[in-house]
């Protein structure tokens, strides 16, 4: 038994498979073509036993009945209602099954059930008129089993369909989602290492550029400051490049997920040496450090990232003006970063900026929770200054307060 049932499934996955290769257009001709010839065969036989008449009247209404069948998937309700006219004339139900089958495959509604009601009656009526064989309670089991077979056929094939379509868009749509996905992660992969360069060489060349310009402007200069200033351009210059190998190396091989290992995490304690570096490129900075014990490693990330978008930003725009770099703060309290520079005596710009680095400092600090703002001061220079939370450690056996809130994530290309 279990045999035959392999078997007959085989077969009828054969069969599917054989129709699906069969374009939907030459299936409409088979249709077309049997059901003709079984209305012109049924015609055929009735001949000698009916008025001329008649027959003629079967050829025509069993030619139309199979015709019609060619619009039977634009316009299923009405083609159906069609070969049940045709079928209550005839008596030949080849054209109305396949017209019910196709409604069934169409559209699973109230209009289905009600042209299957409609069916129904008029099959039992004409089957009672017309076959005296038969006792009413045949006619009606009969009629029903028919029209339930072709609704489970017609509703199966159809509900079939329907789950094909359905899989398929989901799957365009799971497609179109991965390569968006794969344009953001592209877009975000940019941003990081745009950030990372900006934040990397920006100060560097920043520092170059001072160096030649304090030479183009001492042109006099004897030759020990025109060496010396020659050296520092050479260090700070192969200190560049030393940065950009490190960083596109890292991005290379960096499998984080955040972006985090994308360079080495400088802090507070390295702030002293970015400013020894302006102050060595000709720019009074001023570097007042008021802070009580180790912030975080993400907290002295950022503020060393403030502090080198700030002076990068004094030597391209005011590299005449005092600056003062002021750090403040403890545990509990919070991390204060302020740097202030005055009016620069000229207006000349060493170099061009982009416009983001302030903007990149407002993701970092947002990241951290923090606040950034930035502006002129009221004695007229530029104030950049940031506010990092720094909570304090948790009492033992106390649940630290936001302890159920997310921690901050790193920001990339720290």
């Amino acid at each position: 038994m279990t045999s035959l049932w392999t078997n007959a499934h085989l077969r009828w996955q054969r069969a599917r498979v054989f129709g699906a290769r069969v374009s939907p257009r030459a299936r409409d001709v088979l249709f077309v073509l049997v059901v003709l010839s079984i209305n012109l065969g049924y015609a055929a036989n009735r001949d000698g036993k009916s008025a001329d008449d008649w027959v003629f009247v079967l050829v025509v209404v069993g030619i139309v009945s199979a015709v019609v069948l060619w619009w039977r998937r634009r316009y299923p309700v009405a083609v159906t209602l069609i070969t049940l006219v045709c079928a209550a004339i005839t008596g030949i139900p080849a054209a109305l099954t396949v017209a019910l089958f196709t409604l069934a495959i169409r559209r699973r509604d109230r209009v289905l059930w009600a042209i299957t009601a409609l069916c129904f009656v008029v099959d039992v009526v004409r089957t009672a008129l017309t076959d005296h064989s038969m006792n009413l309670v045949s006619i009606f089991l009969t009629s029903t089993l028919y029209f339930a077979a072709v609704l489970a056929f017609g509703a199966y094939v159809g509900a079939r369909r329907d789950l094909v379509t359905s899989l398929r868009e989901r799957a365009e749509t799971a497609e179109a989602e991965r390569e968006a996905r794969a344009d953001q992660a592209r877009l975000g992969e940019r941003h990081r290492i745009a950030q990372e360069m900006h934040d990397v060489l920006a100060h560097k060349v920043s520092l170059i550029a001072l160096h030649a310009g304090a030479l183009e402007v001492n042109a006099g200069a004897g030759p020990e400051q025109v060496e010396r200033t020659a050296a520092l351009v050479r260090t700070t210059a192969r200190e560049a490049l030393d940065d950009l190998r490190r960083v596109l190396g890292v991005l290379r091989t960096d499998d984080s997920p955040d972006g985090s290992d994308l360079a080495p995490a400088p802090g507070i304690a390295e702030i002293g040496r970015l400013v020894e570096a302006s102050r060595v490129a000709g720019v009074a900075v001023d570097l007042r450090c008021e802070v009580t014990g180790t912030p975080p490693a993400v907290l002295g990330r950022t503020a060393y990232r403030i502090v080198q978008e700030s002076l990068t930003n004094v030597h391209k725009h005011a590299r005449a003006a005092s600056t003062v770099v002021l750090l403040s703060g403890a545990e509990g309290v919070g991390l204060d970063v302020e740097v202030r520079n005055q009016v620069p005596v000229s207006a000349a710009t060493l170099l061009p900026g982009s416009g983001m680095g302030l903007v990149g400092l407002s993701e970092r600090v947002e990241l951290v929770g923090g606040e950034l703002e930035w502006g002129r001061a009221g004695d007229g220079g530029w104030r950049v200054q940031a506010h990092l939370p720094w909570a304090a450690p948790a009492t033992e056996g106390a649940e630290p307060p936001g302890a159920d809130a997310v921690e901050p994530v790193e920001e990339p290309g720290a």
